[in-house]
């Protein structure tokens, strides 16, 4: 194909990145980077309250039903444009220039922000672990959204940071390694703590009320007190639907990983058939632990509304709820596992995609240059750690402000992946109607995503941005347009 023609030719003229991940490697990048610090924590903070243990069920379902269709777009569009850069690739053979440096700039928002909401997850993990120790609250200290940020955490989280990055760029096969080992590790994690709620007469379904969960921030407004959470609780037509859209809108950001495996397509061992495999696999896994937490949590306190109200992590009591301090060993550790899977994860993706778009001529040659040691990005692996060094400062309350920026990055990705499959498959008509379907239902989500994420709905609660994120978005987006300005001469002409 002339894609694939043209990528080799370039390939050719400059050292390239090293052929060395196998499938289990590229499974746990995908899964790893599906499942950070959000399926651990955010079922108090999030899941539960806006939606309870139904919508949240509803809507991971849906969501990885969804994300499956798009995956067999990426698996098809993966063997025509196998190199580092995934989307942006796949978005310039199809649309030009242009819109390829739109999707580029977005996915790096998409990948880029995980990597400092893992980080800023480190504190929150330690905290809820040391108990009444505090640990990492010493040296100085400064408030943002009325969390207390400490140089002790942000020393720690800063550390990790720093040392993953590295690792990274001491080559793929080892931060591969790596990977696995910690994907591995969660996967048992969460499986030991799913079976015994199964096996335990701690956990019950009764605990589970009010199963679409509750207006939390009204709630709060009102000083309501426990035994008030009934009329608060989401019911009706319109309170069911906010329920299960407030979390299926964060869809993207909750399964944001899978599409991290063509980030990598150059550094493949093996054949390009098994990446649709390897995708489903790891949304079904990824769907499973937001799924199997979420309940867990939920099935095992009869009062966590109360717990979630007090602002306590009710996973990690209801693990000790079930299994004493093991239980609370097999949290951290999870957590642990999963934080830092996804920085290593999506450290890999940015770094890739930078590379991808700098070679190309839309980001300066700087972060295209390899280290010719190692054969890794060296140059925007070190962009990468320095803008991830931004979590730790903003702190955990930043957390949500990543999330809707990792959503909207995400599903300007799909979508244009999607559209790109329309036009090459009719193109180069080598695919039947069921493709054609798949990723024209692939578009529609997409968009649909996009609108729940940035367009107030009325009636819909809890669904869009709030405030913090919009602002994020037009800096990102005023950033972008500075890079385009510096480099539009590169990459301002159509697509040859």
């Amino acid at each position: 194909m002339k894609g694939n023609i043209e990528t080799t030719r370039k390939d050719d003229r400059q050292p390239g990145l090293q052929r060395a991940l196998n499938p289990a490697h590229v499974w746990a990048i995908a899964f790893g980077c599906i499942i950070g610090w959000g399926s651990f924590i955010n079922p108090g903070k999030k899941f539960l309250p806006n939606s309870g243990v139904a919508g949240t069920a509803i809507a991971m379902v849906l969501g990885a039903l969804v994300m499956i269709i798009i995956a067999f777009s990426y698996a098809y569009m993966v063997p025509k444009y196998p190199t580092a850069g995934g989307e942006f690739a796949f978005t310039k053979r199809c649309f030009g220039k242009r819109a390829a440096y739109l999707c580029g700039w977005f996915l790096v928002a998409a990948y880029l922000t995980n990597v400092p909401m893992n980080s800023t997850a480190i504190g929150l993990i330690v905290d809820g672990l040391d108990g009444p120790a505090d640990i990492l609250k010493f040296g100085f200290h400064y408030t943002i959204a009325g969390f207390d940020i400490y140089f002790g955490e942000m020393f720690l989280a800063m550390a990790i940071l720093i040392l993953f990055g590295v690792l990274n760029i001491l080559g793929v096969k080892k931060a591969g390694i790596v990977q696995t080992v910690l994907a591995a590790v969660l996967g048992v994690s969460v499986v030991t703590l799913t079976v015994a709620a199964v096996v335990s007469g701690k956990a019950s379904g009764i605990n589970m009320k009010p199963v679409w969960g509750f207006d939390k921030a009204a709630m709060t407004a009102a000083g309501a007190a426990q035994s008030e959470i009934g009329q608060y609780a989401h019911q009706g037509t319109s309170g069911v639907l906010s329920a299960i859209l407030a979390t299926f809108a964060i869809a993207p950001w909750a399964y944001v990983g899978f599409d991290t495996i063509p980030q990598a397509a150059e550094e493949f061992k093996f054949s390009y058939r098994k990446v649709s495999g390897i995708m489903v696999i790891a949304i079904v896994f990824g769907c499973f632990v937001y799924t199997a937490n979420n309940t867990v949590a939920a099935a095992t306190l009869a009062n966590w509304p109360e717990r979630v109200m007090a602002g306590d992590w009710v996973l990690l009591v209801a693990a000790e709820e079930l299994l004493g301090t093991f239980g609370k060993v097999l949290i951290g550790v999870g957590v642990s596992c999963a934080v830092l899977s996804g920085i290593m994860g999506f450290y890999l993706a940015s770094s890739r995609l930078m590379y991808s778009m700098a070679r190309d001529g839309y980001l300066p040659a700087f972060f295209g240059q390899i280290d010719e040691k190692h054969r890794t990005p060296k140059n925007a692996m070190i962009f990468c750690i320095i803008v991830s060094l931004s979590g730790p400062i903003l702190g955990r309350e930043a957390l949500g402000w990543f999330v809707d920026m990792s959503a909207i990055g995400a599903s300007i990705g799909y979508f244009f992946t999607c559209a790109a499959t329309l036009v090459t498959q009719k193109r180069d008509r080598d695919a039947g109607g069921w493709l054609k379907t798949m990723a024209t239902v692939g578009v529609i989500f997409s968009l649909a995503f996009m609108v729940l994420q940035l367009v107030p709905i009325p009636g819909l609660s809890g669904v869009h941005f709030v405030k913090q994120s919009y602002i994020m978005l037009v800096v990102w987006i005023a950033i972008g347009v500075v890079f385009y300005f510096f480099q539009g001469k590169s990459f301002s002409g159509d697509e040859g």
